[in-house]
């Protein structure tokens, strides 16, 4: 789109046309939900999980030619320019993303010679060949036989067998990691061999015979830990094979258990694809058939996340409905705010989301999170539609916010429950992690396993901002010791240019917009320098269109704040940021109102290519395809609430 400054017409105050703009908006949103009240958008990732799965089907002999086909499609259209795959729309090349597609590709049948294959295989060998891989990737080669078992690092499977006292515990890594790791542990003791009917090989990536590579496992190292545990490592490839048969055994049968137990149904394990993947090669690793009915589960579950239109399919990471339902809610919610009449649906579609997501509380398991609050009663929402062990504090905090917002007093259970689960969740240094308390310790992110440097779950600052959001929203004063140490945390995190860091949402940007409307919830004036500071720095990144970006790379060099276009989820977080502190009259926010309303289409919705979400920094970025309606119905209905109000206040959290 050509960048343009926008002046806000005269008539974009609360009047017909803004009116109308939200009317469609909120039509274009509501035609997408489901009968029974919930939202479901696909959740995408990169090109590294869709080749995982035609990989899954060779190393299976479960191979489907059409479905293959399809995300053969998918891959060679997010192929890049530059001959390799990225992380994300528009991103610079990957190494480990693109020897998955091009062995995924070479899999399907695409001739070694084929332009776009010559292509690939040139970006990946001068960016050092397959052997500079990541360790996730080299443990799928492994499996192919392609890579030696010495290229990755050890992970003894005695490790499930651990006190929790020791320094590596699986209680002390994020959850994510701990459902990836444990099937992987039977896998890296039992070795299989995929099946590849095919016989697909891919020595024409390495740069040398990959049998000849020594330095497999190298740095750069993050600190000095890394060069200790690379020690650790040398030691244990060469004393495991005296580890007595015995305890194997038993950490064998403990790793298997621990999966069974968290299977989640047709969920699967964790919920998402490479803890789900992995269960379902360590079943056959250990001689399941597939009609096992474990077997069958874990296979189901995998199968469940494949989006396919018929022309294109693709699989993705894990699903998003509560997360979905919340923020449509929400949106909803804030559209049908006092003109219930005038807005499609009226409250209805509010309420039909609610009694949905009541019915998803989890109320009667103690998942992972109990080690370190044994103490504390179930009561929060997961990210899918079940995963019982691992519920997700920033979905509780949403969840509980619409509820309050709803006032239905049958609701007032839920919504105790989920507050007394937050606070429970609250870690030490006054802010919260995604699922768990007190996931920081940091000297594990160095080992040479964890070579993506995302291990643990510690508190962020968007997480805790919607935690202090929902807590205010449901009267909790600022100086209860819960929220005074939140908010503690969350002037503690604010950098130095006056934006929060966004650890789920691409970036700064979305950070900053968690951060200050919870602390306007919380009763924090648009005076504090805090706030100043905030709007301050948001002012000074806005696009010369009225909109606002921020590039995926802001993870790493990019500048915060930047990108080189606008986007309409960012857009939106920016001015429902200032809004919320108090900025509904600055020619910052009408300006970026005005870019919403123009660049909204006929049908009521907006188009979003680039990537506004993230899922580890660095390493695995997310495109949640429902962003570009939420976020800019939200902004332009709380626009038109606060100005036909005539007032500044923003009544929640979010």
């Amino acid at each position: 789109m050509q960048s343009q400054t926008l002046t806000p017409p005269a008539d974009l105050e609360p009047t017909p046309t803004l009116q109308a703009s939200i009317e469609r908006a909120a039509q274009a949103l509501g035609r997408r939900q489901n009968a029974d009240g919930h939202w479901r958008f696909e959740l995408e990732a990169d090109a590294t999980i869709p080749a995982e799965y035609i990989l899954l089907e060779h190393h299976l002999d479960r191979i489907d030619p059409a479905l293959q086909a399809r995300i053969g499609v998918y891959l060679l259209e997010i192929q890049g320019e530059h001959g390799g795959w990225p992380l994300f729309h528009g991103g610079k090349f990957d190494l480990s993303a693109s020897v998955k597609a091009y062995f995924a590709l070479k899999c399907l049948g695409h001739a070694t010679d084929a332009p776009h294959m010559a292509r690939a295989r040139a970006a990946i060998l001068a960016a050092g060949g397959a052997e500079r891989c990541n360790v996730f990737t080299r443990i799928q080669l492994a499996l192919f036989g392609e890579v030696p078992w010495r290229s990755i690092p050890t992970m003894p499977v005695e490790i499930m067998l651990l006190p929790e006292w020791f320094f590596f515990h699986l209680s002390k890594v994020s959850y994510w990691s701990r459902t990836v790791i444990v099937p992987l542990l039977v896998l890296m003791t039992l070795r299989p061999r995929a099946a590849n009917p095919r016989g697909v090989h891919i020595p024409e990536l390495f740069t040398r015979p990959a049998h000849q590579i020594r330095d497999y496992i190298r740095g750069p190292y993050r600190s000095y830990w890394g060069h200790a545990f690379k020690a650790l490592d040398l030691c244990l490839k060469r004393g495991e094979t005296w580890f007595p048969r015995q305890s194997r055994a038993r950490a064998l049968g403990e790793a298997v258990a621990f999966v069974t137990r968290r299977l989640n149904g047709e969920d699967g394990l964790g919920a998402i694809y490479p803890a789900m993947a992995n269960s379902v090669m360590m079943f056959a690793a250990l001689g399941y058939a597939p009609d096992h009915p474990d077997a069958a589960l874990a296979w189901l579950s995998v199968r469940k996340l494949i989006v396919d239109d018929g022309e294109r399919a693709y699989v993705q990471p894990c699903v998003s409905p509560i997360w979905d339902t919340g923020l449509a809610g929400v949106a909803m919610a804030e559209a049908a705010y006092g003109c219930d009449d005038s807005v499609p649906g009226g409250r209805a579609p509010v309420e039909a989301a609610s009694e949905w997501l009541v019915s998803r509380q989890i109320l009667d398991v103690k998942g992972d999170w109990a080690v370190r609050r044994p103490d504390v009663a179930p009561g929060g929402w997961a990210f899918q539609y079940a995963n019982d062990h691992y519920p997700d504090v920033d979905d509780t905090a949403l969840v509980g916010m619409l509820l309050a917002r709803n006032g239905d007093p049958a609701h007032d259970e839920s919504i105790a429950r989920a507050r007394d689960w937050i606070v429970g969740m609250q870690s030490s240094d006054g802010g919260w992690g995604a699922f768990e308390p007190e996931n920081t310790h940091s000297y594990l992110n160095h080992i040479p396993f964890a070579d993506h440097g995302a291990l643990l779950d510690p508190p962020t600052a968007d997480v805790t901002g919607r935690c202090v959001g929902f807590l205010a929203q449901i009267g909790m004063d600022s100086s209860h010791p819960v929220m005074a140490r939140a908010i503690a945390y969350l002037r503690r995190e604010q950098e130095k240019d006056g934006s929060w860091f966004g650890r789920w949402g691409t970036n700064y940007i979305y950070g900053t917009w968690s951060v200050i409307n919870a602390l306007n919830a919380a009763g924090i004036p648009p005076e504090d320098p805090a706030m100043h500071r905030a709007c301050d720095w948001l002012i000074r990144v806005q696009r010369e269109d009225g909109g606002w970006g921020e590039d995926e790379e802001s993870y790493a060099h990019a500048p915060p704040g930047r990108f080189t276009e606008s986007t309409p989820s960012q857009t939106a977080w920016a001015v429902l940021a200032l809004m919320g502190a108090g900025r509904t009259d600055d020619p910052a926010t009408a300006r970026g109102i005005a870019w919403l309303a123009a660049t909204q289409k006929a049908d009521g919705e907006w188009d979003e290519a680039p990537y506004t979400a993230v899922g580890f920094p660095r390493v695995f970025y997310l495109k949640y395809h429902g962003y570009r309606l939420f976020f800019p119905l939200l902004a332009l209905s709380r626009y038109r609430n606060l100005r036909r109000g005539n007032q500044r206040r923003v009544d929640w959290g979010i």
